[in-house]
């Protein structure tokens, strides 16, 4: 773990007092500077050599490495724990697909499609796949390349580009430099050849070694040279392999504080399971199991999307509930006649009240009232989802100026707090009480919203 404020200030000069980095004390500034409040150059009085240290104590246990660019950039790495419920997984895995330059230009266009178009809205989130990685191997250098060229024309997703042939890779490398792809691999028998073209245009490296050990000397290597966006790939053999390796370089990094290995990792499940379905379970492992990017050479919809939803449900941050942002929305195209509801944060709610709402083919407005991502019921109980605040929200959140009428909907289960949000609207709204379920949306919302427009 990175270093606390008590060894922190056991580096610092220790000069009585002379408050020059904005804090009373130096001990002030190293407790500040250990949770990241601030930088070490806000003491003017360290030497380089001290800085140096202090910024290598304080990185990451694992360090952060950016595949892609622009909005489609991956961020991968930056762990701090070893189990989700210690506090958070901070990036989720890669989901990445494999396109070989031996597939034919249909199957080639396929894939590219699924890239783009496999996308799943999920809960307030949008569901997809991330990254490509492009394969040598055909033994033509030149078909490698065209189709690098033709991927990168094609989308603005990132890529890994893998390549045993070192003129292709860079060649590659060089095409779509700007995308800030992932070159893999670099092994020890090809690092001292590869150091000085990596180093003429850095962009993410991938390592690989026979097992973890010899990973080492290959981080420490590239790190001595300036390079320290890495991904470590442990040569893993199967799938057993494969989760023994990951969660090694895991705790060794998090636990033993081991630098040498403290970057995020690849796997290839593409090459360890070869059925379809066996390869998906694979990946799976290794979304449990701490793998940065993840290569499968094929999906649909049908595997995609429960592979998508597995690691949402292990990349959410546990402390927070999923919730949605506190305002109105619009269903359909609504206009100044249209029905009002109020509902709860809790993404779940929001979506299961839409969803409904979307059926009737009514279009409506939902105020969706911030509760700290508590469903209805609960978020009542503990005093988040009361009249008073309802209406104080209803106020302010401008639905006043987009309906005529003043009728709003609460769910049923709330009923009793009726009388109470019609007091904090000073009365200028009739509060309906609506559906105590979703479920009963679609019996209920036609007929008032006829009611509306008579």
């Amino acid at each position: 773990m990175p270093i606390a404020g008590s060894g922190i200030v056991k580096m610092l000069p220790g000069r009585k007092p002379c408050k020059d980095c904005g804090f009373p004390t130096c001990f002030a500034f190293a407790m500040k500077l250990a949770s990241g409040g601030v930088t070490v150059d806000k003491c003017p009085y360290l030497s380089e050599e001290v800085k140096d240290k202090l910024l290598d104590a304080l990185a990451p246990p694992i360090k952060l490495v950016t595949v892609g660019s622009g909005e489609n950039a991956v961020k991968i790495g930056n762990e701090e724990v070893v189990y989700r419920h210690e506090k958070t997984f901070v990036h989720s895995p890669a989901i990445t697909l494999r396109i070989s330059d031996k597939e034919d230009n249909a199957r080639v266009e396929e894939k590219i499609k699924k890239i783009k178009e496999l996308q799943f809205p999920w809960v307030g989130v949008n569901l997809k796949a991330d990254l490509l990685a492009l394969h040598f191997e055909s033994g033509n250098k030149d078909r490698f390349l065209a189709l690098t060229k033709k991927v990168n024309d094609a989308t603005d997703v990132g890529v890994v580009l893998i390549s045993e042939d070192m003129d292709a890779l860079f060649a590659a490398r060089d095409i779509c430099a700007d995308r800030h792809p992932l070159i893999y691999p670099i092994t020890k028998e090809n690092i001292e050849e590869a150091l000085p073209r990596i180093k003429a245009n850095l962009t993410p490296v991938g390592l690989r070694g026979k097992n973890i050990e010899e990973l080492i000397p290959l981080t420490t290597r590239l790190k001595d040279a300036g390079i320290e966006e890495l991904v470590l790939d442990p040569g893993s053999k199967n799938v057993l392999e494969g989760i023994r390796d990951q969660t090694f370089i895991r705790r060794a990094a998090l636990k033993q504080g081991f630098r040498p290995l403290g970057y995020p990792t690849i796997a290839f499940p593409c090459f360890l399971a070869k059925d379809g379905l066996k390869e998906m379970i694979a990946g799976s492992a290794f979304i449990n199991k701490w793998a940065s990017i993840i290569v499968f050479s094929d999906f649909d919809q049908y595997s995609l999307l429960p592979l998508l939803v597995h690691r949402l449900n292990i990349y959410t941050d546990p402390r927070f509930p999923m919730a949605v942002e506190e305002k109105y929305y619009e269903v359909g195209e609504p206009d100044e006649s249209s029905p009002v509801l109020v509902t709860s944060n809790w993404a779940l709610t929001y979506f299961l009240v839409s969803s409904a709402v979307e059926a009737t083919k009514v279009p409506a407005y939902i105020c969706v009232k911030e509760a700290e991502g508590l469903g209805v019921l609960t978020a009542w109980a503990a005093g988040k989802f009361s009249g008073d605040s309802v209406g104080t929200f209803v106020k302010k959140c401008g639905i006043e100026d987009k309906v005529k009428h003043r009728k709003i909907i609460i769910p049923g289960k709330v009923a009793r707090i009726k009388g109470e949000l019609e007091d904090a609207l000073d009365l200028k709204w009739e509060v309906i009480i609506g559906p105590r379920e979703t479920t009963g949306i679609g019996a209920f919302l036609p007929g008032f919203a006829k009611q509306l427009k008579g």
